[in-house]
């Protein structure tokens, strides 16, 4: 691919790859999806990136000292999410900017993200959102958030509080651990189970409520606490998970709550 404009100002470089397609049904992105490299440094994942046989690619790739390099322009549709759904939608390249970040993953040690490559990924979102907007702040996710039965990135140890302080993304301060209280787990079922489910469902993660506490439901579970209650990942709907789940939903905001919200909460 011809090498092209970066879309941003804060991209220091452009570095194209040829894996990307036109947006279905000419929507334009309305998502934000970040996801950790996974690979053992990032020069490995950016020729991954970009080279024609992976058939992966990604809008921006963020480096641990900050730098920023754009490898499709925001108008094509990057492959990053893979078989994914968010909300109904399963075609979430369509509708999402892929952000890569530089981290080896849970399968090479799992660092901290460093400060400035955060103060990066936040400078990038805010550009986006600014060039890009209206996006939804519970619209800002993660590729665990999309695809939980496959992915965990960028996991439990990205600052998602750090980036809600700068105005990027949907939080709650999570509830904490609490030894006792109701737990939901792999083999249970009922009521209880099926309402925990329409919540995750309406909040977007893609569960049926089934009142079956299946391998979908625990897989769902753990991207949700990667994402919003880090403290402990388990797949377990303790009573922090659901406190914090609730609060996620009671406080989504007024222009962008969903319809099917349900009313009676577990």
């Amino acid at each position: 691919m011809e090498a092209f404009q970066p879309d941003s100002f804060i991209a220091a470089d452009v570095v194209p790859s040829p894996n990307h397609d036109e947006l279905k049904n000419g929507r334009a992105p309305d998502l934000v999806l970040l996801h950790y490299t996974g690979m053992v440094d990032g020069p490995s994942a950016l020729d991954r990136l970009c080279s024609p046989d992976s058939k992966v690619s990604a809008h921006y790739v963020v480096f641990e000292d900050g730098r920023i390099v754009q490898c499709v322009p925001e108008v094509r549709r990057a492959w990053h999410a893979g078989v994914s759904s968010w909300a109904g939608e399963t075609d979430i390249n369509s509708c999402s900017i892929g952000i890569e970040i530089v981290n080896p993953g849970h399968e090479f040690g799992y660092p901290d993200f460093p400060r400035r490559q955060i103060a990066a990924v936040i400078a990038l979102c805010r550009s986006i959102l600014a060039r890009r907007g209206p996006i939804s702040p519970d619209r800002v996710l993660a590729h665990s958030d999309v695809a939980p039965a496959r992915k965990q990135d960028p996991g439990e140890k990205f600052p998602w509080a750090l980036l809600n302080e700068s105005g990027i993304g949907h939080w709650v301060p999570p509830a904490p651990l609490t030894p006792e209280g109701d737990r939901l787990q792999v083999g249970d079922s009922g009521e209880n189970v099926a309402k925990v489910q329409l919540a995750l469902s309406s909040y977007g993660y893609g569960v049926p409520a089934t009142g079956v506490y299946d391998d979908t439901t625990r897989d769902v579970v753990v991207a949700f606490q990667r994402h919003f209650r880090q403290a402990r990942v388990d797949g377990i709907a303790d009573s922090s998970t659901l406190q914090t789940l609730h609060a996620l939903l009671k406080g989504r905001p007024a222009p962008f709550r969903r319809l099917t919200e349900p009313d009676d909460r577990p």
